[in-house]
């Protein structure tokens, strides 16, 4: 392990030289409001809507908002805001735009660009409409969280037939709640868990059944809240123990006391993408008697970087926990080695490659879209312990 160790650490310590990049908005909507401040919101800040190190600086001589970043590696995907979700960029007729895209270099350059819409002050805005399922429900709107002295609001998804039963269910935590199950409170598109599992339920494949518990993420802080360690250049992070603390200690036996679970580490699962999949493999190695199913979708794993392989190192993974983790081939050129190197750790800390399994699907992009098609296959793999899994229709690496 320690040789491993050494040479993942050196794998992440190798950097291409990279240069800065300026973006130059040379134009935004005349109906911006006076004296609004403009954000760089993107993979760069773990897409934090209101970070002051990612704010454009006004120049009065000729109306535009400048701002340049520091070198990073690979794709840089991103958008501009006003400090909110609410007031994203849109195109011309005030809908959704995909993710801008920019590639780091070895050379310093000036991107142009202009901003068509304000999603707030572009027009009608297109409805959303809820598309959370019938046995989808709110636990409460303000769950208290002791650990961080905050409040969140907490779904709960039940299998269909829980009410007319009197059976028990694995349970499943997912984080960036807003984003599970409900268009409607989603802030980049939603994953559909409950349409997914609805669905399962109905063609007999749903392994018999699961409940899910979403917590919405912090805003602000969500950034802290995902990550035990603190990030230098972003400046967020270290708040992620808290944050597990209260899943295991507060949210988990308040919702085994409350519902029909089985509450064993072999029939509870965490999972998320992003950051969220960065928290979920923190959790599962922090309490491998609590998490013994972890989801890692799209994991920013350049968060940590060598804090996270330290701690594999130092916490012995348990070896019957089952890993799905899944990526797109899109997501930069750090996304795989990354992933890769974490799940080498974990083999050598003594999880056998049965209970690993690696996915990297060619078109996948770091997207509500892909984390909710793969999402399926993720849950069959891992609570159908002992049934025959599926053949992924994409590639997959053992």
């Amino acid at each position: 392990m320690k040789k491993l160790f050494s040479r993942l650490l050196s794998r992440l310590g190798r950097r291409a030289t990279r240069a800065p990049i300026t973006f130059r908005l040379t134009s935004i909507p005349p109906n911006t409001p006076a004296g609004a401040t403009i954000y760089l919101t993107g993979s760069c800040n773990g897409w934090t809507t209101d970070d002051p190190a990612f704010a454009l600086a006004f120049d009065p001589a000729d109306g535009s908002y400048a701002l340049t970043i520091p070198p990073g590696r690979g794709l840089l995907e991103y958008k501009f805001t006003r400090g909110s979700w609410a007031t994203i960029e849109t195109d011309a007729d005030n809908r959704a735009m995909p993710n801008r895209r920019c590639q780091f270099g070895p050379r310093s350059r000036v991107v142009s660009l202009q901003v068509l819409n304000w999603e707030d002050q572009g027009g009608i805005i297109p409805p959303r409409q809820h598309s959370a399922s019938p046995n989808v429900h709110i636990l409460a709107p303000a769950f208290p969280m002791p650990q961080l002295r905050r409040t969140r609001r907490v779904w709960v998804y039940l299998p269909p037939g829980y009410a007319a039963g009197t059976r028990r269910y694995p349970v499943l935590y997912l984080q960036d709640g807003q984003n599970v199950f409900d268009q409607f409170t989603s802030f980049s598109g939603e994953w559909g868990v409950d349409e997914t599992l609805d669905r399962l339920a109905a063609a007999g494949h749903d392994l018999g059944g699961c409940l899910v518990v979403a917590v919405d993420n912090a805003g602000p802080h969500r950034l802290d809240e995902y990550s035990p360690w603190r990030n230098r250049r972003a400046r967020h992070g270290g708040e992620g123990e808290q944050y597990v603390n209260f899943l295991v200690h507060t949210l988990k036996p308040y919702i085994d006391h409350h519902y029909r679970t089985q509450p064993g580490c072999e029939t509870t699962g965490i999972a998320g993408s992003s950051m969220g999949g960065l928290l979920a493999t923190y959790a599962a190695l922090r309490y491998p008697a609590v998490f013994g199913r972890v989801g890692v979708f799209s994991p920013a794993y350049w968060f940590a970087g060598q804090s996270l392989l330290a701690y594999v190192a130092q916490h012995k993974p348990r070896p019957a926990t089952r890993w799905y983790f899944v990526c797109g081939a899109q997501e930069g050129p750090t996304m795989v080695p990354l992933m890769a190197t974490l799940r080498e750790a974990l083999r050598e800390a003594g999880v056998p490659a049965a209970n690993l399994r690696f996915n990297v699907r060619p078109d996948g992009q770091h997207a509500e879209w892909f984390w909710q098609r793969e999402f399926a296959a993720a849950y069959d793999w891992l609570f159908a312990e002992g049934l025959p899994v599926a053949a992924a229709p994409a590639t997959s690496l053992a």
